[in-house]
């Protein structure tokens, strides 16, 4: 039975490493993505301004981050990142950032261009106080917005004849807030603004109901087809300011990853080696079951998909060191069992046993750790956070389960002198 299921691990191993190795390539399914430390590109942080809105901030953000999305993949970026982030400003205060990664693109002003200026669209009721006209922001903006359409004029309804008028079309929410407003607001002037200024000043004659609208602003049909396609490209709900920028050319990103790599090699490779010289049979059965550890990972890491970075490789190196560790504890309490004359495959069973409550109370606190990194850290904090976790599941897995199972599987009830020696570790049989 043992043996059995040591041959369905050894198989299911065996594919798993199948697929890790199989579909490496940019061409395949679940190529590894390379974070932008890695793969070269530009990284934009923006700062999103919300001190305009009035309600449903987190609804704000959340639609500022999709039409931002929506926007670099119109471009055709290959693998963008857009998340929201908050960063601590001027004396401890909090502001809402923009974090926008672009990989293959190195040129800071193509990837500026790439965002774009997308127009910010807002609705605001005109007063007038003291003969000066002052606008009052209403909540409806770009964020409400579904669709734009340009159009040519009849000649009437107030529109001249053949002169280009932008229709908007509102979403479901922003057609009960427009017909609402122009409802309670009749006879008064709602201004459409865009990027701050005022394109059109009509006047509210009647609630308008099922969520359209018309700008008649002074533009041609040129000037009204960029309109349209910056506003269907998505207008913001909210301004946003570049404050930052970075870019990292592909010759040092490929250095980075080349270089991680091959840290990763060596650490894997000398790991090894010291398990299989001191620890002899057992060692070896442990590097096998690091092996697949290792080819689970990265299976893994290709098919959720995640994002690897620097940080990344070093979480999963970190990882290894921690299936190693729980593999050297179970060693040395087999080592003291067969000093106490246990036979090797119950000084074994004993072994596993006995180290298993410091095994798994040492990964839970791992896991607790790279949950909060994940949970509260920065985009750079949450890749290692979530490939640790990730290695730190596996590797529980890998250490005990695994190598107690392929482990029991070869040792016999009743050990000699050679199974002795091959169970035993250090300069001492």
């Amino acid at each position: 039975m043992r043996i059995a299921s040591a041959i369905a691990v050894l198989i299911v191993g065996g594919l798993v490493g199948w697929f890790a190795l199989s579909t490496n390539g940019p061409t395949t399914s679940f190529p590894v993505r390379l974070g932008l430390d890695l793969a070269g590109g530009t990284e934009l942080i923006y700062r999103a301004d919300t001190s305009s809105v009035i309600t449903d901030k987190q609804g704000a953000l959340d639609s500022l981050r999709d039409v931002i999305e929506r926007r670099v993949n119109v471009f055709g970026v290959a693998e963008p990142l857009v998340q929201l982030e908050r960063s601590s400003a001027v004396a401890g205060a909090q502001e809402d950032r923009l974090l926008v990664e672009l990989p293959g693109v190195t040129d800071v002003k193509a990837a500026v261009d790439s965002i774009g200026q997308t127009p910010l669209l807002e609705f605001k009721l005109g007063k007038l106080v003291d003969g000066e006209m002052t606008f009052i922001d209403t909540g409806l903006t770009g964020r409400y917005l579904k669709n734009a359409d340009l159009q040519f004029g009849a000649g009437t309804g107030g529109t001249l004849a053949n002169e280009p008028v932008v229709v908007l079309t509102f979403t479901e929410e922003g057609a009960r807030i427009f017909e609402t407003l122009t409802r309670e607001n009749t006879g008064e002037t709602l201004a459409i603004f865009l990027d701050g200024a005022p394109i059109s000043t009509p006047v509210i004659r009647e609630a308008i109901p099922g969520g359209i609208a018309t700008i008649t602003g002074q533009f041609t049909p040129e000037e009204g087809r960029d309109l349209v396609q910056n506003l269907n490209f998505g207008a913001l709900p909210v301004p946003i300011e570049l404050v930052s920028s970075n870019t990292v050319g592909p010759t040092l990103g490929a250095g980075a990853y080349q270089a991680g790599l091959e840290a990763a090699a060596i650490g894997f490779l000398l790991v090894s080696l010291f398990m299989i010289l001191w620890y002899r049979l057992p060692g070896l059965v442990s590097v096998v079951a690091l092996v697949i550890y290792v080819l689970a990972t990265v299976a893994l890491i290709k098919f959720i998909p995640v994002t690897l970075t620097a940080s990344g490789i070093a979480a999963l190196i970190i990882s290894i060191g921690m299936a190693v560790d729980a593999n050297v504890l179970i060693f040395e309490r087999m080592k003291e069992e067969l000093r106490n004359g246990k036979d090797p495959r119950d000084a074994a069973n004993i072994g596993f046993g006995r180290a298993w409550p410091a095994i798994r109370d040492g990964h839970l606190t791992m896991l607790i750790s790279s949950i909060i990194l994940f949970w509260l850290g920065t985009s750079v904090v949450k890749g290692f956070a979530l490939v640790f976790g990730l290695g730190v599941i596996i590797s529980l897995i890998s250490a005990v389960f695994m190598s107690r199972l392929l482990l029991l599987a070869i040792l016999p009830e009743k050990g000699s002198g050679t199974w002795r020696f091959l169970t035993g570790s250090g300069f001492r049989p």
